[in-house]
């Protein structure tokens, strides 16, 4: 993916959350939850008025630059939280966590405040500045939407399951805008044109000559999915409580964590299995029978979720903040570094990496299609699979969906 180059205007109102920040905390109208809810509240609509007049062009162009503005001065905003629970700072955000969001204090609550602050924060500028240069920001879109999406069916739940169920506040009902946003966000992402072909038919061919184990790479990702898929569902089976005595000498010995009454690496080991897993299963039969135009988008989501999803769930079961007895043990740090041949330690970059070389593959089965060439859909028949060959690199062989070419392309099929 070609990054965008940022947004210094987005970047500099967004930084607007430091005094902000740090003169609400000195307000004594914010030791109430409701206070915190309001107060809250005003500063994000105060923020959408500021960037309205500030740059009506680009909303104009796309609403998502509004939302993205709003989003990265959150992430400010989370960033200071994180920072303050781990002592790098004080008198910022204490009102937030004392009356407003308690959860927020948990391990899980600071590596997503982390995640959010640094990771969301680089992706909203660089959409934000690829918005106001009128340039795609489509597979950017994607990876923020599976991340952003991974974090709120994970840590919402959390807090209503786990043991702080009992101090949800006002404030919480914030997140319901959170809930609504990524779904029209990702409506408008999806609907943007993939970027068009940029390699030769001639090498696409030589590509689709190509078995599966002549291609390496595919043939890693196929043993990396089944190997991560299998040990996906035996951790949901985990946290079901399975009876067998390797279950359960795996979540006393190996993985404690996920016996914290925090309720979050339940909730995280539930959606890999229901919603991960799925995905492993697909996407391993898309490199092997390749002609499925849903695979580089989709694996750009689910690079997006499962990076937060690993990122969070990892810092909290050895953060300070986790008990001592829930930490990973002393004599299970290699295990838990290197499980099922390294698949923790992998799994957020292999499936980042699958995501990245989906989307270049896109291009490159976009470019063997001619003016009447098919839909890119899966499809089982002999007649199709001729068409499409044995393989086409890291999950090729398949062609944007009708509709979506550029307009200089349109123009030369015109």
């Amino acid at each position: 993916m070609d990054l965008p180059q940022l947004d210094g205007k987005i970047a500099a109102l967004s930084l607007g959350a430091l005094p902000v920040s740090y003169a609400l905390n000195l307000v004594s109208a914010l030791s109430h939850p409701l206070g915190v809810a309001l107060m809250s509240a005003l500063i994000l609509c105060l923020l959408f008025v500021a960037i309205y007049n500030l740059s009506p062009g680009n909303i104009y162009y796309d609403p998502l630059y509004a939302v993205f503005t709003i989003f990265a001065f959150t992430s400010v905003v989370d960033l200071l939280i994180a920072l303050q629970e781990d002592g790098y700072m004080v008198g910022f955000m204490e009102f937030i966590t004392t009356e407003g969001e308690p959860y927020l204090r948990t391990a899980h609550g600071v590596f997503v405040c982390y995640w959010d602050g640094i990771v969301h924060y680089l992706l909203y500028l660089a959409m934000a500045g690829a918005i106001h240069r009128r340039k795609r920001y489509r597979n950017l879109g994607l990876y923020w939407l599976g991340s952003f999406i991974m974090s709120i069916l994970v840590f919402l739940p959390g807090n209503i399951l786990g043991k702080y169920s009992s101090e949800i506040r006002p404030a919480f009902f914030l997140a319901i805008p959170y809930m609504l946003v990524p779904c029209w966000a990702g409506m408008r992402v999806f609907k943007q044109p993939p970027a068009p072909p940029s390699c030769p038919p001639h090498v696409v061919q030589e590509e689709q000559r190509k078995g599966l184990l002549r291609r390496p790479v595919d043939l890693a990702f196929v043993i990396y999915l089944t190997l991560a898929g299998f040990f996906t569902l035996f951790r949901g089976l985990v946290v079901l409580e399975c009876p067998t005595d390797t279950c359960f000498t795996y979540i006393y010995q190996y993985e404690p964590y996920l016996r914290d009454p925090v309720a979050y690496p339940k909730v995280q080991m539930l959606v890999y299995m229901f919603y991960v897993l799925p995905f492993y299963g697909l996407a391993v039969y898309a490199l092997i029978f390749p002609g499925c135009s849903w695979l580089p988008d989709w694996a750009l989501v689910f690079a997006g979720a499962v990076g937060q999803a690993q990122f969070s769930h990892m810092g909290a079961s050895m953060h300070l903040r986790t008990p001592f007895t829930y930490r990973v043990p002393d004599d299970a740090w290699a295990c838990f570094f290197g499980q099922t041949p390294g698949l923790r330690r992998l799994k957020g970059f292999a499936q980042s990496f699958l995501g990245v070389r989906g989307a270049q593959s896109r291009r490159v089965g976009a470019a063997r299609r001619g003016p009447h060439g098919q839909d890119g859909v899966c499809s089982g028949g002999p007649r199709s699979r001729r068409a499409l060959g044995p393989g086409l690199g890291s999950l090729a062989a398949y062609g944007p969906r009708r509709g979506t070419a550029g307009p200089e392309e349109g123009r030369a099929r015109a």
